[in-house]
């Protein structure tokens, strides 16, 4: 399989697949520039060989063409990072964008507009709520059909295909796998950003150095089911925090206030625990909280067991026991997986547990451990207290990151690798 390093784009047109869906303001303006920034190396790369770049990204989840989705908005900064003035398509395909395509010249790069103004890009129908069972049917098959086309076109405008979007990479769309299959094996390849989350999902599941510790947060147990099925074959400890902290305090029989609880889960609680045990795996839970009397910022506050908590009480973060309990054993791990953060960290009254967590990975990693941070709020949460630069990977990817995870082949891969 061809790798960036080693393929030469010099005299190449490459269609690299990015993922620009950044977050924008109500004036457009870019809140947070990461994954562009992510992208930019492989865009050089290209270029800097001597190769062109059509760049496709798709942007929020639009129902056809809208404005406040259009990716010229994003332009002014990727010209500004990518160090070249980029030229724009207001469509992604058609007969303009496919004579911009064609003029580019070594050295030069096209944006193409937002792929998902078209239906074709997901392969999904876009129907009103009371489409029948007929029409609904006759959609899906009309969009498939046109799919290919769609698709086609694309891979047209290039020589080579990159994909260097791992956020999208668990979606069989048609940019992001598809497509691959109009490229040789000798010219369909991932970019670095892909590549680097690649390696460090594989290092952390499969190249394992012990003790492995994964630490959950999240509300839901049912969101993170097959993540923690999957994981209890892979750690030596599990540390189960956040929301579902309650769910497990009142499946073996705590009192829990007001938190937050999953009542049809309490049986799939207790069978986690059981099956933590029977595969010899250190099952990690919250011992006490941080109360609050409302879910606030401000909310009047206690600490508490967690399975002790008033009526008109509720958790929102780990107490100074279990930030003990926590730490100790991340920092005696040598392999780390952080997904999901420990308490409300937006609120600063109740970040302190999140906080703690971050400190201990960030010793483990300055101690020769590797940790990997992702999923949504953990990355946020990271980039909350400045330690993205001291810990060994935060990942870009939400979904394709836990999917992955959880053993799944995502089609993004599979297109390029074939497995």
């Amino acid at each position: 399989m061809q790798t960036i390093d080693t393929f030469n784009f010099a005299g190449k047109k490459a269609f690299v697949r990015v993922d620009f869906n950044v977050p924008l303001d109500e004036n457009f303006k870019i809140t947070d520039d990461t994954r562009i920034r992510a992208a930019i190396p492989t865009l050089k790369k290209i270029l800097k060989d001597g190769g062109s770049v059509i760049i496709g990204s798709h942007l929020g989840r639009p129902k056809g063409p809208a404005d406040k989705y259009s990716l010229k908005h994003i332009l002014p900064r990727v010209s500004e990072l990518l160090g070249v003035d980029v030229q724009f398509a207001s469509d992604c395909i058609g007969d303009k964008t496919e004579s911009k395509a064609a003029a580019l010249h070594p050295g030069e790069a096209l944006l193409l507009e937002n792929l998902r103004f078209y239906a074709e890009e997901e392969g999904k129908p876009r129907l009103p709520e009371d489409a029948s069972e007929e029409e609904t049917t006759a959609a899906k098959k009309a969009v498939k059909e046109s799919q290919k086309e769609f698709t086609k076109k694309l891979a047209s405008y290039a020589d080579v295909y990159v994909n260097d979007a791992f956020g999208t990479a668990h979606r069989a769309h048609a940019s992001t796998a598809l497509i691959a299959d109009y490229f040789d094996a000798g010219h369909k390849l991932f970019g670095y950003l892909m590549q680097n989350e690649i390696n460090a999902v594989e290092k952390v599941m499969s190249d394992t150095e012990r003790p492995f510790t994964a630490i959950m947060g999240g509300s839901k147990v049912s969101t993170k089911i097959d993540l923690i099925k999957n994981l209890l074959d892979k750690v030596d400890n599990l540390i189960l925090a956040g929301g579902m902290t309650y769910t497990f305090a009142k499946a073996d029989g705590g009192k829990i206030g007001d938190s937050i609880v999953e009542d049809d889960k309490l049986d799939l609680a207790k069978e986690i625990v059981a099956l933590a045990k029977e595969k010899g795996v250190n099952l990690v839970l919250a011992t006490d909280a941080k109360l609050a009397d409302s879910f606030s910022n401000d909310a009047k506050t206690a600490f508490g067991s967690v399975k002790e908590i008033p009526d008109g009480w509720e958790g929102l973060d780990i107490g100074p026991e279990s930030e003990k309990i926590f730490a100790e054993v991340i920092k005696n791990s040598k392999t780390i997986l952080w997904n999901g953060p420990v308490g409300v960290f937006e609120f600063d009254n109740f970040d302190k547990g999140s906080r703690a967590v971050a400190d201990a990975i960030v010793e483990a990693t300055k101690n020769g451990a590797f940790s990997l941070i992702g999923g949504g709020d953990s990355v946020a949460c990271i980039n909350k207290f400045g330690l993205a630069d001291d810990v060994s990977y935060v990942s870009t990817g939400g979904g394709a990151l836990l999917e992955m995870i959880e053993g799944k082949v995502l089609p993004g891969i599979k297109a390029i690798r074939g497995y």
